[in-house]
């Protein structure tokens, strides 16, 4: 039988974040570095304002592409968090996936293999996982609906954190732009939901 909860006991509150992964720009090559949005990635943002409700506290990664896509949803009060900022990659900032493998073919093997490898320099894996798990337990109990905009490396680590898994897994996480990862959490449990946002189709400019 339960007990009647007494007047002064309060049930567990529950935080709902919402990370939205931040637009991309369409250039083919992947490359490490914080470029502004081109037109047709605005575009895509602004598609999707509207659909995701602006609602509780809103935060931003420092990053271009981060608060361009927040202004472009047309969001205000966005505070920058810089907990949230992008994986510091170091010598690498700048270049390609192709040039990195041309030049450093073992660092970067090492680098996407093993979580604690960090062979620009930068941060690991293993220190972005941590970072974003710091931030994610450090949110208080009544922080209600939280939104924030993030680049794709914060989205894999806060995955990471909420299902617990081992760090090795951040690499087989996808987390397309413009897409959301929703975590609900009571008293030290995250629940995770996966959903990309309906965009509704725009003239491109």
């Amino acid at each position: 039988m339960n007990r009647p909860r007494r007047l002064d006991e309060r049930a567990p509150m529950t935080v709902r974040l919402t990370f939205l992964c931040a637009a991309a720009r369409t250039e083919r090559a992947v490359r490490f570095a914080d470029d502004p949005l081109d037109g047709r990635a605005l575009c895509r943002a602004e598609a999707a304002a509207g659909i995701l409700p602006q609602t509780g506290t809103i935060f931003t990664a420092p990053s271009l592409r981060c608060t361009g896509t927040a202004e472009a949803l047309g969001w205000e009060a966005v505070t920058a968090q810089p907990a949230l900022r992008d994986l510091d990659m170091g010598s690498w900032y700048g270049r390609t996936l192709d040039e990195i493998a041309a030049t450093d073919a073992s660092g970067l093997a090492s680098w996407l293999t093993d979580p604690e490898a960090a062979p620009h320099g930068g941060e690991s894996v293993e220190q972005i996982c941590d970072r974003v798990a710091a931030w994610l337990d450090a949110l208080p109990s009544d922080a209600g609906r939280v939104l924030a905009v993030v680049e794709q490396s914060v989205a894999r680590a806060a995955v990471v954190h909420a299902l617990g898994a081992p760090r090795q897994a951040f690499w087989r996480i996808d987390v397309p732009p413009l897409s959301t990862v929703e975590l609900s959490g009571r008293t030290g449990r995250w629940n995770l939901r996966m959903a990309e946002l309906p965009l509704s189709p725009r003239p491109p400019r």
